[in-house]
């Protein structure tokens, strides 16, 4: 409760405000004979900003507040009351006699600046901020006290002498604006830097502030003197409205108002890439940023190797960071220093040194060898000041690679290090300067076969033409010479807008038939666009036979084959998406096997089976797939596999008829021997491309790398040799550990090794297999398997009924592989 005197005060205030508004104000100014209550508007000057009373999200209690008046989209910039919500309207706003600038809750104060002066009064600027002035002298400022946001002309720091510290802290929820959890300010040691905090822990660190020397429609400042640290902004553009936000979610946006379009929209945020989190791999380690196709983002630095190298090279956990390596003594003679090009430095709190009365880099180095203790160092120029030396000591924290702004950084390694970084740069010169020879032999015999292959185009296109015209026109009439196929046919602009014209980056690999690319239709479901290649060695033959089979084929254990397009020099098949890609895109790769546990090897494995099952017995027509591996069997969000690639398929009359090609197909290592001599396929050959499928499953590894040098046992022969031995336990993957059952697991041996047998006639039937794998009935011993020379194969192109053959090393999923 207040006191006497607040409550006589209260009373003034009360009938200041029967006698002097009976109806809703607007002023920029709030004198002491003036008050505001819920309702009430300050406005600036020319309209730029307004102060007020609101409620934020759908929150019911109301806040005093500063807001964006011109802007259409009411956007919170300043909050006085943000911990202490009014319930209803009864809030006043009124400066007392002693230059209080107070809120009241009825007789409650909930929050007040505290007394200032004399006959003040509060100012709404055009700038945003609120000030308590007197004789044009400031004795308070709301810029002083920021919220979330950071307005041009606000600064983020600290006054040394005043102790006031300046810094952003966002929001706890869109309808809370009470402190939550994340914060922004500026960390004072070493070469100040700019921090996000989430409570006291560090999550984003920017570059030191002072190297900024980028300017656009922001200019930016930062102070440091013996008054203050601080950093700020500008706009050079007074039409442009920009602000800095701290968002509740932790995220830090530069976002500008488009009036056109009514909306914010964000032109810059961070973190933004995972090497942005700090200390992401640890110390004495770099983070690559924004680099595509990296396995892992992490990198020690120079002279540095993993603390933990299981966990850095299996778990791809750069948490631990790197030590320096065993070599030679540190801080000896031969010792050098290795050039980082264009790196965020490390985080200079504490470990790092600014010398400014030397600049080169010559300077720089000396300065760094004088000290043992000096890890790093860098020249660098700092706005304002010159340019000058900056020395690391002790542990280096937060590198971070290709971050698009950045000095060269320096890091000290021993002579052993020094060397081989040398050797490394010669080799890279010597391979660059053959690289600009060969690179000049080609373009003088490019233009040559530019024009070859633009004459051959254009006859391949009437060509092309004519077969597409023929073929769509027998397709929408028949499928199998009686009734039409239920198959779609899309224009060629749906495809592009749903890839994004193929964009690279939609682009899922590439195989015999050409690239194959995810896409999303207007209507939000995902596809896979496998489209023919101009150079393909497939075509029409392939094209019309995956879709006359798989058109005919409905089952959950085969890619669903959506439709096809056939536009101007286009051939592309159209496929559900799958987002767990293939089968070989998990399982032979160290760190995603793991992912791979006993239950859904073995979901996976008996789903194949009913899948080539379905095809030999249950379909309409009896078919044989011929290009049975990995890499073709795709795996959806649910890990349920499903078949893919029937390019290559047959139907058959029956399944113990074997037919005869002269056209071999498929991939090595999975195919069976009576096909790669004889050129005899059946439902049998399907039945041996199984077994290898289950032991790779089995295993976690590959039945062979075909064509490499070594002569090293393919799988098969391994899994015999350790069956012969009774070591059926080494078979199964290590990642499995011992959650697997052992004896399920040697039965799924015994029946992998049954399928790949030597003699077709001694393999078992797919519905044999399906119900080995599904119930306990016997299964018999198997006989020795079929052995394939690969190298032999590989070294004679020409070994096979007189047609070539070219080893097959294609590993991307929705593809078909064809040996010649």
């Amino acid at each position: 409760m207040m006191s006497r005197k607040h409550r006589v005060e209260y009373v003034q205030t009360v009938l200041l405000i029967i006698i002097h508004f009976t109806v809703c104000t607007s002023f920029d100014t709030i004198t002491v004979n003036q008050t505001i209550i819920d309702g009430n508007l300050v406005i600036s000057k020319h309209n730029n900003f307004a102060l007020g009373f609101f409620s934020p999200g759908n929150s019911n209690l109301r806040y005093v507040g500063i807001w964006y008046y011109k802007v259409g989209q009411k956007t919170v910039v300043w909050v006085a009351n943000r911990n202490h919500g009014i319930h209803g309207s009864s809030g006043i706003l009124s400066i007392n006699r002693k230059g209080n600038l107070v809120l009241y809750d009825r007789e409650v104060i909930v929050w007040s600046t505290g007394n200032l002066c004399q006959n003040c009064v509060a100012q709404l600027l055009d700038s945003g901020n609120l000030v308590v002035t007197t004789k044009n002298v400031s004795f308070w400022q709301s810029f002083d006290y920021p919220t979330d946001t950071l307005l041009p002309g606000m600064k983020l720091g600290f006054n040394r002498n005043t102790g006031l510290h300046r810094v952003l802290k966002s929001w706890k929820s869109a309808d809370d604006p009470a402190i939550g959890e994340y914060s922004l300010e500026v960390d004072p040691s070493g070469l100040p830097q700019i921090f996000m905090y989430k409570g006291r822990n560090p999550i984003w660190r920017a570059i030191p502030v002072p190297l900024k020397t980028y300017v656009d429609v922001r200019n930016y400042s930062f102070v440091n003197n013996e008054e203050e640290i601080a950093f700020s902004f500008f706009i050079l553009d007074d039409s442009v409205i920009l602000r800095i936000v701290l968002d509740y979610s932790g995220d830090h946006k530069h976002v500008t108002w488009h009036e056109t379009e009514k909306k914010w929209k964000e032109i810059w945020s961070a973190p933004k890439y995972q090497c942005e989190s700090y200390r992401r791999c640890g110390i004495n380690s770099k983070c690559e940023a924004k680099v595509v196709n990296r396995v892992f983002e992490c990198d020690c630095l120079p002279g540095f190797e993993p603390k933990n190298p299981r966990d850095w090279y299996i778990l791809r956990d750069g948490s631990g960071g790197c030590v320096r390596k065993p070599q030679e003594p540190f801080c000896t003679d031969g010792e050098g220093f290795v050039k980082l090009e264009r790196v965020k430095v490390p985080d200079t709190r504490a470990a790092a040194w600014v010398n400014m009365s030397t600049s080169t880099r010559k300077d720089c180095e000396e300065e760094c060898r004088k000290s043992c203790s000096c890890a790093a160092f860098a020249s660098i120029y700092i706005i304002d000041k010159g340019s000058g030396c900056f020395l690391w000591f002790g542990e280096l924290i937060d590198t971070v690679g290709n971050s698009g702004r950045g000095v060269d950084l320096y890091v000290r390694v021993d002579a052993h290090e020094l060397a081989s970084s040398k050797k490394s740069k010669r080799i890279f010169g010597m391979e660059s300067m053959v690289f600009i020879l060969v690179l000049s032999v080609f373009s003088a015999w490019f233009m040559l076969f530019l024009i070859a292959y633009l004459l051959v185009k254009r006859n391949r296109t009437r060509v092309r033409g004519r077969w597409k015209q023929r073929f769509v026109r027998t397709f929408r009439q028949t499928g199998d010479g009686r009734r039409p196929l239920d198959i779609a046919f899309y224009n060629l602009t749906t495809i592009l807008a749903a890839t994004n014209c193929f964009s690279p980056t939609n682009k899922l690999g590439e195989g015999g038939f050409g690239s194959v690319f995810k896409g999303k239709l207007a209507n939000g479901q995902e596809i896979a666009v496998k489209r023919l290649g101009e150079n393909s060695g497939q075509g029409i033959e392939e094209f019309k036979n995956e879709i006359m089979l798989i058109a005919k084929l409905q089952h959950k254990n085969l890619v669903k084959l959506l439709g096809c397009c056939i536009e101007g020099d286009e051939v592309m098949l159209i496929y559900e998406y799958l987002s767990n890609k293939s089968l070989d895109f998990l399982l032979f790769d160290e760190v995603r096997r793991s992912d791979l546990n006993w239950r859904k090897r073995f979901s996976i494995i008996v789903g194949i089976a009913r899948g080539i099952l379905y095809l030999h017995q249950d379909s309409r027509v009896r078919i044989i797939h011929r290009d049975l591996k990995t890499s073709n069997i795709l795996l959806d969000e649910e890990m349920n596999p499903k078949i893919s690639d029937f390019g290559m398929a047959r139907i058959s009359q029956s399944e113990l008829i074997q037919e005869k090609t002269t056209k071999i197909v498929g991939t090595f290592g999975y195919m069976p021997p009576e096909y790669v001599v004889f050129g005899r396929y059946s439902t049998k050959s399907d039945v041996y491309s199984y077994g290898v499928i289950l032991l790779e499953i089995i295993s976690g590894k590959k039945n062979n790398n075909f064509c490499k040098e070594n002569t090293s046992l393919t799988l098969i022969e391994h899994v015999w040799e350790l069956w012969k031995e009774n070591k059926v336990s080494e078979i199964v993957d290590p990642l499995l550990d011992e959650t697997y059952d052992c004896d399920k697991a040697l039965r799924y041996i015994q029946t992998g090794m049954l399928c790949v047998q030597r003699d077709e006639t001694d393999r078992p039937t797919m519905f044999d297999v399906v119900l080995m794998l599904n119930s306990d009935i016997y299964i018999p011993a198997p006989k020795e398997p079929a052995f394939v020379a690969r190298n032999h194969l590989c070294n004679n192109s020409k070994v096979l009924m007189g047609e070539e053959i070219s080893c097959s090393i294609n590993e991307m999923t929705i593809t078909v592989m064809v040996s010649r």
